[in-house]
């Protein structure tokens, strides 16, 4: 039994008895055991027949009526604990619905649903692998064509981004498979979870279509998982163990033999580089895209261009819907100089410049080359737009909670596909630029995002303005295809020694930096380098780099809870998204 507590000093669990009166007991089985002078939870990992050498202290009882993962299920969970640098029992609870579950009542093994035609136009059926669909429009009609190539009773995993996609990817499924079709996200109650849960831990051939937290829920026949734009964020779990779903699923697919299938309208450079089948929607994959250059206006201009404006005019007056897309509150917009009209850029290639120091390396960043030293910001929060648009579009305009023509948000209000009329970026730079490593791939995902909410039809468009329209991010964008320059990012990667090219820790703590940092340094000795410490809120960042760091991870084990039982805090994220 592994007991359910976060520390590497059970990982290797302990014996105990199942007495008589407690039946049903199986690996996965959640149950309840003594632990020194108090009870706690535990898990099954092992089961071994007959007398033990010593006596054993018998558990107690057991939570729920289900497992929460078989043996396969447990290879998977062990990875996630190895790889991440986490407890077992932390990515043991990644298993776990909400509540003890019961088997579901009423529930019997589905029957194969054709799906509808529309859905029957991407051929054969996905290989045991990763597959890589590349569309825009699709995104609906691909999910279904995959979950319409599964044999009899056996069941799909679909994961997508948010709430809203779930929701709105499970009712098109159902259209066409039915019942089969279970949703289960982050905005459910725990009771309706945990019935979800359990109905795809026990009936063969169900659908289960959620969020970030299913990609590891068991199911005894499971024969396909789908991601829905494995890119966006909101698929990284921000807390330890800081897993992508994408990755746990890639290795779960490989212990138990099933495909999995990654759509979407940009794909990440990681999934490129792990060689998939690549298959690319003829066309364009997102709707023509106006590029309004900024370096035509002269300083002084307002947040948005006198074109922009007249579009939005347009707009209202035909009844249509707008939205206006800006930077989320407390990220800088971009600047640049009123003397010449530059984007104001630190040596590092961020323009996230706030109080003259680059949000990316720290750095301080001076005058313009020119030499002025006089900047104004390209974007701003959703208030200020709001503010400015007001102007010339006076109460047409609110931000996301308010009901207007025109909308002002930030990313993580991006209307569903074919909802607007007309869709704007304020401040495209500060994507392009933004002081993180995967700048310029989340700008185009972004970007793309943003012409697909446009729905199809003359007059409708997408409009980004920008001071650098003949940046590698604006040329795909144009192009509508993403392919040629994700191989392109990917090259830049590999030369400059960044993810997927190489492995990377980050170590955040507020322990004593000189003794982590020779500790890190003895750890990744032989297998990687040690960059930092770097200055983050009231501790310390250190990256270890290597080609897979596994020894190291290894290592690192102890030396956390170390670090943990002298009261310090530690935080390890495999591969961050923000370097």
């Amino acid at each position: 039994m592994v007991p359910d507590l976060p520390t590497f000093a059970v990982d290797d669990g302990f014996a105990y008895e199942v007495p008589d009166d407690v039946a049903g007991i199986e690996i996965g089985s959640v149950v309840r055991i003594p632990l020194g002078g108090r009870r706690v939870g535990g898990y099954v990992v092992r089961l071994r027949e007959g007398r033990p050498s010593r006596p054993l202290r018998p558990i107690t009882g057991r939570s729920g009526e289900l497992a929460v993962f078989d043996r396969r299920g447990l290879e998977t969970l062990r990875w996630v604990a190895l790889h991440h640098v986490v407890p077992l029992a932390m990515a043991l609870r990644l298993a776990r619905p909400p509540n003890n579950p019961r088997p579901p009542t009423g529930a019997t093994a589905s029957d194969h649903v054709e799906p509808p035609a529309p859905f029957e136009t991407l051929g054969n059926a996905p290989g045991v692998g990763t597959t890589v669909v590349v569309t825009g429009r699709f995104v609906v009609d691909t999910v279904a064509w995959a979950v319409g190539t599964l044999e009899v009773g056996a069941s799909a995993l679909v994961v997508t981004p948010t709430v809203d996609d779930a929701g709105r990817i499970g009712a098109a499924l159902r259209a066409g498979f039915g019942a089969r079709v279970v949703v289960a996200h982050s905005g459910l109650p725990n009771r309706e979870r945990t019935a979800a849960w359990a109905r795809f831990a026990a009936t063969p051939g169900t659908i289960l279509v959620g969020t970030r937290e299913t990609a590891l829920w068991p199911s005894p026949s499971l024969g396909l998982a789908v991601v829905v734009e494995d890119g966006r964020r909101a698929l990284v779990s921000p807390q330890m163990p800081t897993y992508r779903v994408r990755e746990v699923l890639r290795r779960r697919a490989a212990v138990e033999r099933f495909p999995l299938v990654l759509v979407g309208p940009v794909p990440t450079v990681e999934a490129l580089a792990a060689g998939p089948t690549v298959w690319e929607q003829p066309g364009r994959i997102w709707p023509v895209v106006e590029v309004v250059d900024r370096t035509e206006e002269p300083p002084g201009s307002p947040l948005v261009s006198e074109r922009v404006r007249m579009a939005l005019r347009r707009v209202v007056a035909g009844g249509g819907r707008a939205f206006v897309l800006t930077r989320r509150r407390g990220d800088a917009p971009a600047l640049r100089c009123v003397a010449c009209g530059t984007v104001r850029r630190c040596g590092c290639g961020a323009t996230g410049v706030a109080a003259g120091r680059c949000g990316r390396c720290g750095a301080e960043v001076g005058a313009c080359g020119c030499g002025g030293r006089r900047f104004e910001a390209l974007g701003a929060a959703v208030g200020a737009v709001v503010d400015d648009l007001r102007r010339s579009l006076g109460g047409d305009v609110g931000d996301p909670q308010a009901t207007r023509p025109v909308t002002v948000g930030t990313v993580r209000d991006l209307p569903p596909p074919g909802s607007v009329d007309l869709a704007v970026c304020v401040d495209t730079d500060a994507f392009v630029f933004a002081p993180n490593h995967t700048a310029a791939e989340d700008a185009l995902r972004v970007l793309a995002r943003l012409a697909l909410a446009v729905a199809p039809g003359r007059g409708r468009r997408a409009m980004v303005q920008t001071t650098v329209p003949d940046h590698r991010v604006l040329r795909a964008l144009r192009r509508g295809r993403p392919l040629d320059f994700l191989t392109e990012e990917l090259d830049e990667r590999r030369a400059l020694g960044l993810p997927p090219a190489v492995a990377v820790l980050a170590v955040d703590t507020d322990g004593d930096a000189a003794s982590v940092d020779a500790d890190l340094r003895r750890l990744t000795a032989g297998e990687g380098e040690v960059l930092g410490p770097l200055e983050v809120g009231s501790g310390r960042r250190w990256l270890l780099r290597g080609a897979e760091l596994r020894r190291t991870r290894i290592r690192l084990r102890g030396f956390v809870q170390e670090l943990r039982d002298g009261g310090a805090t530690v935080r390890i994220e495999v591969d961050p998204v923000d370097l």
